[in-house]
């Protein structure tokens, strides 16, 4: 099956990676000429693991292309993916879509036969019917079929989530549509991955609904931390008392600094306003957002009280950029507010990721260090702020000597207060008893 991605950005690139994988002949379309000549040297712009390699070999055996010309691209495909960035729109939080009615019409322009047209992008409900519109008024000859299939791809765990997903939604009302886009996932079939279909703007609810739930989930988890240390009890305990609950699950109930990324804070933006036009208030992911933005200054308070309260002409190493580890993406990082509020309160912040560097740069004014024992040179603190592997077995002794005050902030809870302690450092924690012990 012939495949156009338009959008060679993460979605796009690691769904069209994987369907080449899976057999299909794809190309990956971007207007960026700077992106596709990189991608045709073989230099990835995203880190993702695993993700080079598949491209190496798919553009090898033939199956994986890159491209600027979307004329001839559309008018060779089946199935056409629309995986372009809808941003949270300036002034009112909205989603962007312009750049998924802007395919839609270029789209319209070159498609010839009966074509599929898919929406990757996370879209709100009711863009699946304005795609098909704008599609039919710049082409009313156009013989297409317009799909919503929302992506569930967790940065740091695309390529496997792709291969073995929970489900694939598939929203639409074409029968033709339906043979089409079961054939694209047949390789899947041998995993019994499950398809769900399901009309078109049922789909675009779904995930938005999901990434809500899970965004609110994550923020329930992080008031419970902040109510344990109030009480004496250990969050980590909590979490794992109710995850066992079959009902809730364990997934997305460790306690940290907020959610970031790419998805969850503009989904749960968009998803707010949407419901607001339709004037059915989600009241419960306003709340969520509102929790999640505030608490992010908040874990930068929570270190200037493990400093004793004032930090200015302070020394402080921050380790972990990224909103998560195995990923190069600063988007809404909580590690940003952080550094704000340390900056804020006239602290001097030295930082290091073990990817995220050159795009931190973009957005965090601070001395970047080569490595974590760098970082922590002179520095009258160290925090914890993403929880990379490579941090999980530090060397307290090193750094006990290359620091000016051995105090530790820990974010993600990734230590044990005794085995920090041992080693003569002041430790702090999230959701857990300052002395590691319950009441």
């Amino acid at each position: 099956m012939h495949i156009t991605m338009i959008g060679s950005g993460y979605v796009g690139l690691v769904s069209g990676v994987c369907f080449a994988d899976f057999g299909h002949d794809v190309i990956c379309v971007d207007k960026d000429v700077g992106k596709i000549e990189a991608l045709l040297k073989g230099e990835i712009p995203i880190f993702e693991p695993g993700l080079e390699q598949l491209v190496t070999d798919n553009v090898r055996a033939g199956r994986l292309s890159f491209s600027t010309d979307v004329e001839t691209s559309v008018a060779a495909s089946d199935v056409v993916f629309i995986a372009v960035g809808t941003p949270s729109r300036r002034g009112d939080g909205h989603a962007d879509l312009s750049y998924v009615y802007a395919a839609a019409r270029e789209i319209a322009e070159h498609v010839k036969g009966f074509t599929v047209i898919v929406t990757k992008s996370t879209v709100p409900v009711g863009t699946g019917d304005e795609v098909e519109r704008i599609i039919r008024e710049t082409n009313p000859d156009a013989d297409v079929a317009v799909v919503s299939n929302p992506e569930f791809l967790r940065e740091g765990a695309a390529i496997e989530d792709f291969k073995r997903p929970d489900r694939i939604v598939i929203g639409l009302n074409d029968d033709r549509a339906r043979s089409v886009m079961t054939e694209v996932y047949r390789p899947l079939y041998l995993n019994q991955a499950p398809l769900l279909f399901t009309a078109r703007r049922t789909s675009e609810l779904i995930k938005y609904a999901a990434n809500a739930f899970l965004a609110m989930k994550i923020t329930f988890i992080n008031e419970m931390a902040d109510l344990c240390e109030k009480v004496g009890a250990n969050v980590q305990e909590v979490s794992r008392g109710i995850g066992l609950d079959g009902r809730i699950g364990a997934k997305f109930l460790h306690a940290g600094p907020g959610y970031g990324g790419s998805c969850f804070p503009k989904d749960t933006l968009a998803l707010a306003k949407t419901a607001q036009d339709y004037d059915s208030p989600v009241r419960l992911i306003e709340t969520t957002i509102s929790i999640n933005d505030n608490r992010k200054r908040a874990m930068g308070r929570k270190v200037i009280a493990a400093m004793g309260g004032d930090v200015r002409g302070k020394t402080i190493a921050v380790l972990g950029l990224t909103f998560k580890p195995n990923t190069d993406d600063m988007r809404d990082s909580p590690a940003i507010s952080v550094i704000q509020t340390l900056q804020d309160g006239g602290a001097t912040v030295t930082g290091y990721d073990p990817e995220g560097m050159d795009n931190a740069r973009q957005v965090i004014d601070i001395t970047y260090a080569p490595d974590a024992y760098r970082a922590a040179q002179g520095a009258d603190a160290l925090v914890i702020v993403t929880e990379w592997n490579q941090f999980r077995a530090l060397d307290f002794a090193r750094l006990k000597s290359v620091m000016n005050a051995p105090v530790l902030v820990d974010l993600r809870n990734i230590y044990r207060h005794d085995e920090v302690t041992k080693h003569g450092f002041v430790y702090t924690s999230i959701g857990r008893p300052m002395n590691g012990a319950e009441l």
